[in-house]
């Protein structure tokens, strides 16, 4: 309690601060407006860039046919340059649009060195250019947006995305591709949110999108800033929202189109020496104290917010923030003095409830999410309370629990009570986003959940027209049951990964050196789910109904499940949430006639998931005309119980019938 004390101080003093100095976190988070390069309502330019460790500053390009030196920037005080350009006496546009510019540092030590404002909004790289250009993006007319952002959804079920692996084709999607084919799909499958993965600009494409270059850049790779815009506008207009996947974790080592060395020296953005590296993933770490650096990160979570209307982010690498160690090395056990101590980085978690404190602040509706593996106490707690003022926090111990059981125990061996233990471990009033499995799974090196049950088999016998075998059976039935399970007891919200909700064979990998640059598997295949004669839209049609019996009945907004038994002979799992019965036997091979199951309800009962059906894959064992109902017989500490036949390997929901909906 003294330490959320002493971190809400922090916070204080430094938001008084920010008040003091700046006029409040409003103006300071509009850096935008005044750093990099604007043209001005006289048709002038007017410039800034912060440089502490250069000798001089200047502006080149086109324009000036590339003199490097002939508009040089006035020294400010606290390290910043300013430079203002006054209009042509003919008025006509000094810089015009996707015109190529560059900013000049001369360093202390007499280098020229050419550098990408680290405000750039547009970066292209031409041809077979190693580096990007910076563009000049100020076009005639911009985006104008058509839809109000939808309302925050009680329940959040995040459809987590890649732009540019988007299509079956080889080569980089787009998008006007996402939006105009992918979109639908997503809005069908029953998911009211977009997690958008690799959107700022990142010079190395296989990095995922996590080693970034240009951090006020929408990735030119997929097209243009407006086109970004329509894709999140028209998410909007199907009541669906859109989360950036926010890295402000580390940042690209490059220098000659990222923010490294950007003034010559090592420091300027992040920390000097060996504070400024992270050594896992050869990448830059910011100074979180630096003044600046809170300006340039603050401004621009607000810019993605603004600009491009983003809902809320997915925050990258939280657990690298939290702690000088960057969980490197670590096992967090829970233990209390891991969280609380001098490996705590607390410039870092000042920042982030900053960000948090404004995200919330300008738009109350918006959302964040932490990823974080060390399980910080009090991450997703308000900031009044000293918390890191996150609303989610990323379930990352559930997808690890899934890869160990199907990796190293037989069906017959799985604990129903580890299993249920994992997905129930969570701290009271800390919201938590469930997944069976999400990109970090599916990539090269691992396999998806459906790979690591059918492997091999999936290329030859996922047609219709080809035997059931036990392999194909067993992949089918788990891979439900899993995602329902994860989907019912794990969380206050659910992610899925592209494709995954239909067992997207294979995994991924991005064209690279050392796959001679294919891009054979950095794609997703949706046409699988469209061909009726094949399996996978089994699955597809699953997840779908799935989500929208979520819609429906709303288990993930509801408190957390009475789990009533968890039997490890029979392989029984039943639970209930949101007024719903949920079962699962998970027996290889055993059903079960006449089952007891405790309900706190009385009253009929109706089956309405059942994985076993026809139309996802199932064996077609139940009647759904069936009638179940409650009787006053005490079962599992439950006031009430029904009898029910439960086939092997089934996932069941039932709903009492004669409760109001």
């Amino acid at each position: 309690k003294n330490l959320a004390n002493v971190r809400y101080k922090q916070f204080s003093q430094i938001l008084n601060n920010i008040g003091e100095n700046e006029g409040g976190i409003d103006k300071f988070s509009k850096g935008y407006e005044s750093f990099g390069v604007h043209r001005c309502a006289d048709g002038g330019l007017y410039c800034k860039e912060w440089a502490p460790g250069a000798e001089g500053v200047f502006l080149t390009g086109d324009f000036n046919g590339w003199n490097p030196f002939s508009y040089p920037y006035k020294k400010l005080d606290y390290g910043k340059w300013e430079l203002y350009i006054p209009p042509k006496q003919n008025k006509s546009v000094l810089v015009p649009h996707g015109s190529k510019l560059k900013v000049v540092i001369t360093s202390k030590s007499g280098e020229i060195l050419y550098r990408i404002s680290p405000w750039a909004k547009y970066v292209v790289r031409e041809g077979a250019n190693v580096n990007y250009d910076w563009l000049h993006w100020d076009p005639e007319h911009s985006y104008e947006f058509k839809h109000s952002r939808p309302k925050k959804p009680r329940s959040l079920r995040i459809y987590e995305s890649h732009v540019g692996i988007s299509s079956h084709e080889g080569k980089v999607a787009s998008y006007k591709h996402f939006t105009c084919n992918v979109l639908p799909r997503i809005k069908d499958l029953g998911y009211n949110c977009i997690q958008l993965m690799a959107i700022m600009e990142h010079a190395y494409y296989a990095s995922f999108g996590y080693q970034i270059t240009s951090f006020f850049a929408a990735s030119s790779r997929y097209g243009t800033p407006e086109e970004l815009k329509e894709l999140v506008d028209t998410a909007h207009s199907m009541g669906i929202i859109v989360l950036l996947d926010v890295v402000h974790s580390h940042a690209s080592k490059n220098s000659a189109d990222g923010l490294n060395m950007f003034d010559g020296t090592d420091s300027c953005y992040f920390h000097s020496g060996p504070r400024g590296t992270h050594d896992l993933w050869d990448s830059r770490l910011f100074a979180y104290s630096s003044w600046e650096v809170l300006r340039f990160l603050l401004s621009n979570i607000r810019w993605w917010l603004e600009e491009y209307r983003f809902d809320g982010f997915r925050f990258d690498g939280v657990t690298s923030m939290l702690y000088h160690h960057h969980g490197m090395g670590q096992g967090f056990s829970g233990d209390y003095s891991e969280y609380f101590g001098l490996q705590v980085d607390e410039d870092a978690l000042t920042y982030l409830m900053l960000a948090n404190h404004l995200v919330h602040t300008l738009y109350p509706d918006s959302i964040t999410i932490a990823e974080d593996v060390s399980g910080m106490p009090a991450l997703c707690s308000p900031i009044s309370q000293g918390g890191g003022g996150f609303d989610y926090r990323l379930a990352m111990a559930i997808p690890d629990k899934w890869i160990q059981l199907l990796k190293e125990f037989k069906d017959e061996d799985w604990n129903m009570g580890d299993i249920v233990y994992t997905l129930t471990n969570r701290r009271y009033l800390e919201k938590c986003i469930a997944y069976a499995e999400s990109h970090d799974q599916a990539l090269v090196g691992d396999k998806t959940v459906a790979f690591w049950l059918m492997d091999a088999e999936m290329y030859t016998n996922m047609s219709v027209l080809s035997p059931f075998t036990p392999v194909i059976d067993r992949g089918i039935q788990l891979h439900k049951m899993i995602r329902l399970i994860t989907h019912g007891l794990g969380g206050e919200g659910y992610l899925n990964f592209m494709g995954n909700e239909f067992g997207h064979p294979e995994w991924l990998d991005f064209p690279r050196k050392g796959n001679n640059e294919s891009y054979h598997y950095a794609r997703r295949q949706f046409h699988l789910t469209d061909d009726d004669l094949l399996r996978y839209k089994f699955l597809n049609n699953f997840d779908r109904d799935m989500n929208r019996l979520e819609e429906r009945c709303g288990w993930l907004s509801a408190p957390q499940a009475y789990v009533s038994e968890k039997h490890e002979g029979n392989k029984i799992i039943a639970f209930e949430r949101a007024g719903l019965l949920f079962i699962f036997n998970f027996h290889p091979s055993k059903s079960y006639t006449d089952y007891r199951v405790g309900t706190a309800l009385p009253g009929k009962f109706k089956i309405v998931l059942d994985s076993d059906a026809a139309e996802y894959g199932g064996h077609q064992r139940l009647d759904h005309s069936t009638d179940f109902f409650s009787e006053a017989f005490e079962h599992n500490g439950r006031p009430y119980s029904l009898l029910v036949y439960i086939p092997s390997r089934v996932a069941l929901i039932l709903q009492n019938v004669d409760l109001p909906n």
